[in-house]
């Protein structure tokens, strides 16, 4: 029985996604029993978390060799039970600014106890990508269960169990172990706001540290490959790691402008440039569809809206469907709701190339899978645009783009696709014990990252005069 049961959908956003992977092109390319078996393994992976914890830093406070012991110390401290030469940090060798990190597992013979805390689903999600658990997260727990317990960490992954039961038969997976950090009580009873570890895990399935970073989201940065002294456009910028990282590839010299309509976001944007010491960052509450201005609305000598070819680049980090996340075991979103994001991102777009200098660099990016909000984009953008041009991407580390939105070859070619359906359906296993006897050179160890990652998607263009 596997570890992790295949993502699970509504019928109707499987049979279309289903569709989406056995396009005519595809079909022609691969046959059915090929476009199928991939189709099956891809849910079966996006179920699963990625096999490596991708770590970026911030070269311009301190050196790679520096940040790298600093690193190790953090991880065990948040892995006490990992013998230091059990920790494997990797360099990456197309990437200066990014370490990896194996994680351990998935670890399918840990014992399991008679007590059992249920969590939401994306709690669980966090759990398999290094976090504690946070008390809001938990929804059942034993009736006696006081500080100091040893207890089993399940996962609801059909969203059925009641916020306070002491049990819960139905479906769930297993996400490890812990020792709780509150009562029962505390929990459930209490009257002030819940938050804090509710469990600490000791022995959770996947062993990782909690660096929440992904190896496209940094690729993609490069391939903007920002310059200093130029005034760059974060046109979605929440949660703000592209931002800054947009800023340190340019060594904090010129502009660039973080968007987003969300306000508390935009705060934890500010507080990240300041504590990153980042200066050239600024930041706005935005929507990007009103950032162009018009003769009704004028332009800002600062903020926006903004005039017309006033960037030399613009990162659009466009909001999507989100369905390349890992882990994710379920996802409730209608097909109306995953088809939704198209139109928005075709708004978002134009805007952006009407604010793009001739000559200027846009990179449109996405966490998703669906050819309607990648390939599809690019076929539609090239044709709505005449002075777009694809461009080459360096580093170029996923696939190309997906076969089924009339591409040629070519273009298909200077797409960068990041596709966990690449990686087989057991997926990437790291024992330290086991390492020590294995044939795997550090070469295999890079290759197999840059397949295991997020479901991502990067397209570039140029803008020509």
């Amino acid at each position: 029985m596997p570890v992790f049961p295949k993502i699970s959908l509504r019928p109707e956003v499987e049979h279309y996604l289903r569709n989406v992977f056995k396009n005519t092109e595809l079909l022609n390319a691969f046959g059915l029993e090929g476009t199928e078996q991939k189709f099956e393994v891809l849910l079966t992976r996006l179920s699963q978390p990625p096999g490596f914890t991708t770590v970026r830093l911030n070269t311009h406070l301190a050196s790679v060799e520096c940040i790298r012991d600093l690193l190790t110390e953090e991880i065990q401290k948040q892995l006490k039970d990992l013998r230091k030469c059990d920790v494997r940090i990797l360099p990456h060798p197309k990437l200066p600014d990014v370490l990896l990190i194996p994680v351990i597992g998935p670890r399918e013979n840990l014992a399991k106890y008679s007590s059992e805390v249920i969590v939401g689903v994306q709690c669980g999600n966090a759990v398999l990508r290094g976090a504690h658990v946070f008390a809001p997260g938990i929804l059942s727990a034993p009736k006696f269960m006081k500080v100091g317990d040893v207890v089993s960490v399940f996962s609801d992954i059909d969203g059925k169990c009641t916020r306070g039961a002491m049990e819960f038969q139905g479906n769930k997976v297993f996400v490890g172990n812990g020792i709780a950090e509150m009562k029962r009580s505390s929990i459930f009873c209490s009257d002030k706001p819940l938050k804090g570890i509710g469990i600490r895990m000791t022995e959770p399935v996947c062993l990782s540290p909690c660096f929440d970073k992904n190896l496209p989201s940094v690729v993609v940065g490069h391939v903007l490959a920002p310059v200093p002294g130029e005034r760059i456009l974060d046109m979605c910028a929440a949660p703000g790691g592209k931002t800054t990282h947009i800023a340190a590839l340019m060594h904090d010299q010129g502009e660039v402008i973080a968007m987003d309509k969300i306000a508390n976001k935009l705060e934890r944007i500010k507080q990240n440039a300041a504590l990153l010491q980042l200066k050239c960052i600024k930041a706005y509450c935005f929507n990007g569809t009103k950032a162009l201005a018009t003769d009704a609305t004028g332009s800002s000598t600062d903020g926006p809206p903004f005039s017309p070819e006033s960037f030399d680049r613009i990162l659009l980090d466009a909001p999507c469907s989100g369905l390349g996340q890992r882990p994710n075991m379920v996802c409730t979103w209608s097909l109306k709701e995953v088809l939704s994001y198209q139109p928005l991102q075709r708004k978002l777009f134009t805007v952006a190339v009407k604010l793009l200098k001739p000559g200027g660099v846009l990179v449109y990016s996405t966490c998703t899978i669906t050819l309607a909000e990648n390939e599809e984009q690019v076929a539609w953008a090239l044709q709505t645009f005449p002075c777009l041009r694809l461009q080459p991407q360096e580093p170029h580390l996923g696939g190309e783009g997906m076969m089924g939105a009339c591409l040629s070859r070519d273009q298909l070619k200077q797409l960068q696709r990041f596709d966990p359906a690449c990686v087989p359906a057991e997926g990437f296993r790291f024992n330290p014990e086991e390492e020590e006897s294995s044939q795997r050179t550090e070469s295999d160890f890079i290759q197999q990252a840059n397949k295991d990652t997020i479901g991502f998607f990067i397209a570039k263009f140029v803008k020509v005069p």
